[in-house]
């Protein structure tokens, strides 16, 4: 009973140790960044919807009700009656692109039309001079924009992907270092002086 306790005291007091240089409020403040990051991804995807909360334009047809670098956030769950046309008007929408599922675009509804009990929209950027080739349908609608934050949108066009994500994870482990390497030197320090009583002796 007794080792136990020299054994939790010793850890307990390893942990404070180590709470009190830093070291361990860094990761457990780098913790809750990630965690918290992260419940507020779901937040926004239950709250608004749609699996992709927010987007950002990535060029300038948009321009300039949209520019490159705006953060858009994304309303879904919508059908065709949820959508509004108009050629100066109507909601912007973010739709899957139809030669290439995998890319979204942002752009303005100017016109819809049922067939078949299907909704069907046409579209055009603000800075286009003429509307897009296609006519989508609301299979492919991802939701509308019901809010912009300038600038914010560079973050998720440089950081939102793999090579964007790496990044973020080397610097924080380069901040948890650099935040700690007093503690890191006075160790080595301590080791050194520990290893030449040892000689002494």
């Amino acid at each position: 009973m007794g080792n136990d306790e020299n054994i939790d005291s010793t850890l307990i007091g390893k942990l404070k140790h180590l709470w009190n240089n830093g070291l361990l409020r860094s990761i457990f403040m780098l913790l809750i960044l990630v965690l918290g990051t992260f419940a507020f991804q779901r937040f926004l995807i239950i709250v608004l919807r749609t699996p992709y909360p927010l987007q950002t334009p990535i060029s300038n047809s948009m321009y300039p009700t949209l520019k490159v670098g705006d953060l858009l956030i994304v309303q879904g769950g919508l059908n065709g009656v949820d959508v509004h046309a108009d050629p100066k008007n109507g909601d912007i929408i973010v739709f899957r692109h139809p030669y290439s599922p995998g890319e979204f675009v942002v752009h303005r509804a100017i016109e819809k039309y049922v067939k078949d009990n299907v909704w069907y929209f046409r579209t055009k950027g603000d800075h286009n001079l003429y509307p897009d080739s296609w006519v989508i349908s609301e299979r492919d609608l991802i939701g509308k924009v019901v809010f912009i934050i300038p600038y914010l949108g560079y973050i998720k066009i440089y950081l939102g992907n793999e090579i964007g994500i790496s990044i973020i994870v080397v610097l924080l482990i380069v901040f948890v270092i650099f935040e700690n390497l007093d503690l890191l030197k006075r160790r080595d320090e301590k080791n050194r002086g520990d290893g030449k009583l040892k000689l002494n002796h």
